[in-house]
C-alpha cells in the first residue's frame, strides 16, 4: 500500500475511525492497539504493543492485556465491509460458548483470527507464544479451545491490501 492503512482516508474519515465506528455499535468500546503518538489524535483509547514488530498476535496480547474485559473483539483496521450487526453476532456466539476463542471462517472455510472474539484466558497462552517467538495467531491458540464459526458471507473479511483495492472503496 505504501502507507498507514489505517489512516486512509474512507468515506469522509480514516479507515479506522469506520471500522472502530462499527466495534463501538457492537460494543459500546473501543481501544485502537498501536503507536500513541500516531493514533491518539482520532480520540480512541490507544494501547501500544509490549512486542513491537511481532504482528498481528502483539496486537491481540496488546488488547486482552489492556483491559479487564473477559471477552474482547478484535478486528483488523483495514476491513471496510465489517459491519455492527455481524461483530454483535459474533460477540452474542462468544458469550454463548464455552471456548477460549471465536474465530469465524467465510465459506471457503478459512479462520479469520483478525475478525474474531477472544476470550481473556487466551492472554498466557499468546503471551508464551511471542516469548517462544510463534508469531501466526493460530499457532498461538493451538492449545486453546477454538470455536471455528462457520458463516455464509466472507464479504466481513475482505481487507484492503492494494492502492487499487482502497480506490475501489474510497469512490463507491
Amino acid at each position: 500500500m505504501g502507507r498507514d492503512k489505517a489512516l486512509l482516508p474512507f468515506r469522509g474519515r480514516t479507515l479506522v475511525e469506520h471500522v472502530a465506528g462499527e466495534v463501538r455499535r457492537a460494543a459500546g468500546d473501543v481501544s485502537l492497539i498501536g503507536d500513541a503518538a500516531i493514533y491518539s489524535y482520532l480520540g480512541f483509547p490507544v494501547i501500544e504493543d509490549r512486542y513491537r514488530g511481532y504482528g498481528p498476535l502483539s496486537g491481540i496480547h496488546a488488547a486482552l492485556n489492556g483491559s479487564n474485559a473477559d471477552w474482547h473483539l478484535v478486528v483488523a483496521c483495514d476491513m471496510p465491509e465489517l459491519t455492527a450487526e455481524f461483530l454483535q453476532s459474533l460477540a452474542a456466539r462468544a458469550a454463548q460458548s464455552g471456548a477460549d476463542a471465536v474465530i469465524p471462517a467465510g465459506p471457503a472455510g478459512r479462520p479469520e483470527p483478525l475478525c474474531a472474539a477472544y476470550h481473556r484466558r487466551c492472554l498466557a497462552a499468546i503471551e508464551n507464544a511471542l516469548g517462544s517467538d510463534i508469531r501466526k495467531v493460530m499457532d498461538a491458540l493451538v492449545d486453546l479451545e477454538v470455536d471455528v464459526w462457520q458463516v455464509p458471507e466472507s464479504k466481513y473479511f475482505h481487507n484492503l491490501n492494494t492502492r487499487q483495492e482502497w480506490l475501489c472503496y474510497s469512490n463507491a
